[in-house]
């Protein structure tokens, strides 16, 4: 039985479904270390002036402090990172969403499943992507057998032998190789104006291919 480990992520990439597709179990990390600037609370799409990053903000006192000149923080688990009010970012995120993909073939068709996550309050960002992503998987019609970490394990542990370790290689900044993933061209709105954008948020896939999602994966 083939199992792998993701991160925690929001709206995550394409590569991150991959496995969870792929994969015969899968967990998500829940103990790690919250690190900013990662998937955990980021995803990226495509807009008509290119890549846009959506993040959701986080409570001040967790590693991903909003503070600029805010003092070095002991670690805060994934699973303990409380999401922030700060901004209005569900209105923003929303409205960047509907934006950019508007005029995406699915646009319309899943927006009522989508819209909720940007209307309701989740308290913790672990329980928000765990949330999404089960209506994603829906949504792309896949039935992974994926759950929470029961503790953290460390990379170089003998305990993870046979698991293939996916929580530092899928990320936005300086990914590690994948030789499993190869990102294919399918249709985005935008791609005559800014060629093709691999490896963007599921929502990318979702809106622009709809059902065909899934044979992508």
């Amino acid at each position: 039985m083939s199992q792998a480990l993701l991160s925690s992520a929001y709206f995550a990439p394409i590569q991150w479904y991959q496995k969870l597709h792929r994969y015969d179990k899968v967990e998500i990390e829940a103990h790690d270390s919250f690190i900013k600037q990662t998937y955990r609370n980021r995803c990226l799409i495509a807009t008509t002036a290119g890549v846009q990053a959506l993040t959701v903000p986080v409570e001040r006192g967790s590693d991903g402090s909003e503070a600029a000149n805010a003092q070095p923080t002991r670690k805060c688990l994934t699973r303990d990172v409380r999401i922030s009010d700060h901004g209005n970012w569900r209105h923003l995120h929303w409205n960047a969403l509907a934006s950019a993909y508007g005029e995406s073939p699915f646009f319309e068709f899943y927006a009522d499943d989508v819209r909720p996550f940007f209307e309701r309050r989740w308290t913790f960002l672990y329980d928000f992507n765990m949330e999404i992503c089960a209506k994603m998987c829906e949504l792309i019609g896949i039935s992974p057998d994926a759950g929470p970490t029961a503790e953290y394990i460390a990379a170089d542990d003998p305990a993870l032998a046979g698991t293939a370790d996916f929580r530092d290689a899928i990320r936005p900044k300086h990914p590690l190789p994948d030789p499993g993933f190869s990102p294919r061209r399918y249709y985005q709105v935008y791609e005559a104006k800014h060629g093709f954008l691999p490896n963007l948020s599921i929502l990318d896939l979702l809106f622009n291919m709809g059902p065909e999602s899934l044979l992508y994966l």
